[in-house]
């Protein structure tokens, strides 16, 4: 087994609250129908969520990242992401948390975007 393949499943089984609780709700086609995988390699990185029909990336934040240089690793993580064809979303743990209906209408919107894009 890949050294890739047996880390994204380390990183599946070791999900954060908010992971879990937004994975529950867009595993099985659950939002707008559109399938997404959770922790995929994508270049150097994992992905914490990713829909490749749509070419989106969701990625969730722990107060880890409120740091000046998590938050220059996170931009730099965008950029390649960005450059590789992804439109990247970020949520901060709690958002995800509290505010779930919220996240959904940005993802939902995003999906629509995307959609458009392809087009």
């Amino acid at each position: 087994m890949s050294e890739a393949i047996e880390r994204a499943r380390e990183l599946r089984q070791a999900q954060t609250a908010a992971e879990r609780k937004l994975w529950n709700v867009l595993r099985n086609r659950g939002v707008a129908g559109y399938k997404f995988r959770r922790q995929v390699p994508t270049g150097p990185y994992y992905a914490d969520f990713l829909c490749v029909e749509a070419k989106l990336i969701i990625e969730l934040d722990g107060s880890q990242h409120g740091t000046p240089e998590a938050r220059s690793y996170d931009a730099q993580r965008t950029a390649f992401l960005e450059s590789e064809g992804y439109y990247v979303i970020r949520f901060w743990n709690d958002h995800v948390l509290t505010n779930m209906d919220g996240a959904i209408r940005v993802i939902m919107d995003a999906l629509g975007k995307q959609s458009d894009f392809r087009k």
